[in-house]
């Protein structure tokens, strides 16, 4: 039957009866265990259908939202029931489950979690796009937004995701916890009550942290760039978004030694000011299939020389750095081959950059990272720093880069080389203002915070008017 015939009938045989009942109707044909085998390539239309119907829905009523949350369940892989009553729902696993309390309408009344072996608590899970800084809560679950919270079912289950049974994969949990509150108490060991979020970031211990709440795992924001800083000075209200990690554990082929208690007792500190952790004895620590991860949700080019992690595809930094900043500041795909980009700034002759992007010389190459592995919650605080200086590096290098490969007038150019030199060093060259010769500037990161700048000339060629001195300020600015 043509398609246009088939609708038609459709829309006729059911033009009588409402959309619920239509829902109801597909629901148990759904949910009916089928007379026969029934292949994927048929069952995924079906599937498909049913969420395009309780799209269309929009979940007004008691019934939808009900018919939502189980579909929901269903596919992130857990199981969902409704209360007696009629106005709760439950999604369920071995470790876990959440309750949805709805009133008659559809409202969302209240949500609560509830782990293995805990009692249940109310959780503000079922929210997103708030404004910073604000929990998330049950604004969500009213606004409906279903993606967010299938983001949220999919963050709890994996944290689950570890070899063994319940027990195991619980003690992995607790792990987690004690991580959790470890951090926490770092990030209060420096803090002041008057200090400002940007300032948190750059130089807290372990940058601006943002406890975990239901599934939406620990996060932390450890880098914000000049251009930020400089934003959330001028506008103190703009809510600048800097780099940002979170914390989970993630199941190992392999036993590694972690704490299941905090080890960090009444903000002792060492000589260094540094925390002091208790030691892993089998009182606060064991073996476990599993271990914790810091992870990006956006890839971040790293120096080989920088970090080690096994198994990364190895390329040259620059090439990197410059892909992935092309990905952020471009929708369209962009050919690099040449790696020439035109960068406009105010009252000033338009600069072209050639970016030298270097050798896969193991001090110059580079990888993706998008998840650093770690067993020991002393280790976040290095691991921050080293990703504080990375981001430094990158974005001082990703200033060279523009969406403009392709420029319409050549008049009033002003050219540099940008190359790589050893760990995150790079060289600046630029035909030097009254002579024919090259002059270039040597820029150091030492670290996120600290620039050094040097001035090369040619020996014959005059001075310019710039000290190292100054040129370190300029480009730390």
């Amino acid at each position: 039957i043509p398609t246009n015939a088939l609708m038609e009938k459709l829309h006729l045989k059911y033009e009588q009866k409402p959309w619920a009942e239509t829902l109801k109707l597909v629901h148990f044909c759904m949910d009916k265990p089928p007379r026969r085998p029934v292949s994927n390539p048929v069952a995924g239309p079906l599937l498909s259908c049913m969420e395009k119907i309780r799209r269309t829905l929009n979940a007004k009523s008691l019934f939808s939202v009900m018919n939502r949350l189980e579909s929901l369940s269903k596919q992130k892989g857990l199981n969902s029931h409704v209360s007696p009553s009629g106005t709760a729902c439950y999604i369920t696993s071995d470790m876990f489950y959440i309750e949805v309390q709805l009133e008659k309408d559809g409202k969302v009344m209240d949500v609560k979690l509830a782990h293995l072996g805990e009692a249940p608590v109310v959780k503000l899970i079922f929210c997103s796009s708030l404004p910073y800084g604000l929990p998330h809560g049950l604004q969500l679950s009213r606004q409906k937004d279903y993606n967010a919270f299938g983001k949220i079912l999919e963050d709890l289950s994996n944290i689950y995701q570890i070899p063994g049974n319940s027990e195991m994969k619980a003690k992995g949990y607790l792990a987690l916890q004690a991580l959790e509150k470890d951090l926490y108490s770092m990030s209060l060991q420096d803090r002041t009550e008057d200090v400002s979020r940007v300032t948190e970031v750059l130089h807290g211990k372990v940058g601006h942290l943002v406890p975990r709440t239901g599934g939406t795992p620990l996060n932390i924001e450890f880098y914000i760039s000049p251009y930020q800083v400089l934003e959330a000075e001028l506008n103190p209200d703009s809510q600048v978004c800097g780099a940002k990690i979170v914390v989970t554990v993630e199941g190992t082929d392999t036993l590694h030694r972690l704490p299941i208690s905090p080890l960090i007792a009444d903000f002792v500190t060492g000589e260094d000011g540094s925390p002091a952790f208790l030691p892993l004895t089998d009182e606060f620590s064991m073996d476990l299939p599993a271990c914790f991860l810091l992870k990006s949700h956006q890839p971040i080019p790293m120096s080989s020389s920088r970090i080690q992690i096994a198994d990364l595809k190895l390329a040259p930094l620059y090439e990197l750095i410059v892909q992935s900043t092309l990905k952020e500041k471009c929708s369209e795909d962009l050919s690099t081959h040449n790696f020439c980009f035109f960068v406009s700034l105010p009252d000033c002759p338009k600069h072209c950059y050639f970016i030298n992007k270097g050798s896969e010389k193991s001090d110059l190459a580079g990888a993706l990272v998008s998840k650093i592995p770690f067993t020991h919650p002393k280790c976040v605080p290095g691991l921050i720093e080293v990703l504080r200086h990375q981001m430094a590096y990158n974005t001082l290098i990703s200033s060279c880069v523009s969406a403009k490969h392709i420029n319409e007038d050549d008049s009033e150019l002003l050219y540099f080389e940008v190359t790589p030199q050893k760990n995150t060093s790079v060289s600046v060259s630029f035909p030097h203002p009254k002579k024919d010769n090259l002059a270039c500037v040597v820029i150091n990161v030492i670290t996120s915070r600290e620039i050094q700048c040097s001035l090369h000339l040619h020996p014959e060629d005059p001075t310019l008017n710039s000290s190292d001195d100054f040129i370190s300020r300029a480009v730390k600015r």
